[in-house]
């Protein structure tokens, strides 16, 4: 579910900052190791979310977490600059290459933040350079209604360049931001329309709104969908009757 792979980035020199250094594979570990000797050494560690794909080489890689939850990074909580529950609104964050913005992006993961250094920001999974990034149901961490806001709150920085964990750099965020906002929005549409029209069981709300879902993928529309009858259920716009989701996801249908 990770397309081609997770994106490290390194960043700045003499000396430099990763951000989501990514899976702990040791050919990966050891380009990260000799891309930051390159550039004078290594100050710190940047994580967007707890998902595995992110975070796992951070204890490996062994440098210091400027930001990453504490039981994301399996550090212990003084090593942070900052506290075990992710905050509430944006801030300045201080680091060795110069000062960033911690934008709270909640929604494909509750401790989902992007990072903006000037006009670029590092999106996580919030917005892929290719593909949909999963929103989970909220027994995994996500929330449909969150990440809507958090794609107001990316659009509202008015970035040049995102850099996300999956996929090419976006050139263009606000289409892309656009493009993702309208999807959702229109799975929301057709989903509204079969429950107007008496449907509660899930095969035919997923028949009605993910029809274009090929059958191997219709686990991960079923976990999608889920997500979605989560917001109209907050929002008080879901119907009596709806049939539960009545499996248990696995890890690959959870995280992008």
């Amino acid at each position: 579910m990770t397309g081609r792979g997770t994106n490290t980035y390194v960043l700045g020199e003499g000396p430099c900052l990763v951000v989501d250094p990514g899976p702990a594979i040791d050919s990966h570990l050891d380009a990260i190791r000799a891309e930051g000797e390159r550039r004078g050494g290594i100050a710190g560690v940047l994580v967007t979310h707890s998902h595995a794909d992110h975070q796992e080489a951070v204890r490996p890689l062994g440098e210091q977490v400027l930001w990453g939850p504490a039981q994301t990074t399996g550090l212990a909580t003084e090593r942070l600059e900052i506290s075990e529950s992710p905050p509430a609104e944006p801030f300045e964050l201080g680091t060795p290459i110069g000062r960033l913005s911690v934008v709270p992006t909640p929604g494909h993961a509750s401790d989902h933040a992007c990072f903006g250094f000037g006009a670029v920001v590092l999106c996580g999974d919030l917005v892929l350079g290719e593909g949909s990034s999963i929103v989970p149901p909220r027994f995994a961490g996500g929330s449909l209604a969150a990440y809507m806001r958090s794609l107001d709150y990316l659009e509202a920085i008015d970035a040049e360049l995102l850099l996300p964990g999956h996929g090419p750099a976006i050139t263009d965020p606000a289409a892309r931001i656009a493009e993702y906002r309208e999807h959702r929005l229109m799975r929301e549409r057709l989903l509204l329309a079969a429950l107007d029209a008496g449907e509660r069981a899930r095969t035919e709300l997923l028949d009605a709104a993910w029809a274009d879902v090929p059958e191997p993928m219709r686990g991960g529309a079923d976990v999608a969908m889920q997500a979605h009858l989560e917001k109209l259920e907050d929002e008080g716009r879901l119907p009596e009757g709806v049939e539960p989701l009545g499996w248990t996801p696995s890890a690959g249908e959870l995280q992008a």
